[in-house]
């Protein structure tokens, strides 16, 4: 390792202080193995839900190919994380304010610079984003589908990794390809399994099912289900509307079954690690 990767190292951790703890600020990453499952949808309904719960939420939408959550809501954005890098802006004020309350940062056209960054640019990244720990309850990252190197750094460093997949073989076999390269990196990196447009309680159960035994016999690793979203034609008619499900059709089947996912989620055990703080430092180190 140069000395001057060494040096930046040192610098950032130095700027990494500890603040005073208002709130226990944990890292949702949500990722898929393949584009199209419907993975920002999950991360921003899911978001909304912990919202109307009285929680603190940030989506913070880092998907390079399909950075789509502002359109899921039907904001524009101001700012994005892109334009801070590029103008050196403070977090407050590229964070943006979207539906009911719920804040989120807009990745931007160009936002795979944030996977790449040095020197300056990235001391600048993780001081703006300590700036987070202790006044949300929750950042939900909505990362990019598939095995990308920078990807991965985002979804190792996370409290909690969601895992969204559809019933669909395609879908099935590219998320275990990013199961066994998390289990590789990090045998203990936490998954939870998410089946969405399921067309019922058996696909889902069957799918669920599937995956957790592949996953105890070829990796011995158990992984949590969270549950399952039905197909819900509702969806489809909210996003048409640029409107999220779980506002536009409160008693869908799909925002019946968010609510669910949320409220399993929460009597889970904590696997709160060290906040946004912790979080950084594993983003740096992780190689």
């Amino acid at each position: 390792m140069s000395d001057q990767a060494n040096r930046l190292r040192q610098e950032v951790m130095k700027r990494i202080q500890p603040q005073v703890k208002v709130r226990h600020t944990k890292v949702i990453a949500v990722t898929s193995g393949k584009g199209g499952v419907g993975k920002s949808n999950v991360s921003l309904n899911f978001a909304l839900r912990l919202v109307a719960l009285d929680k603190e939420v940030m989506i913070i939408d880092l998907d390079v190919g399909m950075a789509n959550v502002d359109v899921l809501m039907g904001v524009s954005p101001k700012e994005t994380l892109v334009s801070m890098l590029e103008q050196n802006l403070t977090l407050e004020a590229v964070i943006q304010k979207g539906v009911n309350g719920l804040q989120y940062i807009s990745g931007g056209n160009g936002i795979g610079k944030v996977f790449s960054l040095e020197g300056e640019q990235l001391n600048h990244f993780f001081k703006e984003l300590n700036a987070l720990h202790g006044l949300v309850d929750y950042i939900i990252l909505d990362t990019g589908a598939g095995l990308s190197h920078e990807g991965m750094r985002f979804l190792h460093a996370a409290d909690d990794v969601f895992l969204v997949i559809n019933p669909e073989p395609p879908s099935i076999t590219d998320a275990y390809g990013v199961l066994k390269a998390l289990h590789a990196k990090d045998p203990k990196t936490p998954v939870k399994l998410i089946i969405n447009r399921a067309i019922s309680d058996q696909e889902a159960g069957r799918t669920a099912y599937n995956f957790q035994q592949a996953s105890e016999k070829f990796l011995n690793k158990t992984i949590d289900i969270l549950g399952w979203i039905p197909d819900d034609v509702m969806v489809r008619k909210a996003v048409m509307a640029q409107s999220p499900y779980i506002l536009e059709y409160p008693n869908a089947k799909a925002s019946e079954a968010v609510d669910q996912l949320v409220h399993t989620y929460l009597d889970l055990p904590s696997t709160y690690k060290l906040g946004v703080k912790g979080f950084l430092t594993k983003m740096l180190f992780h190689k």
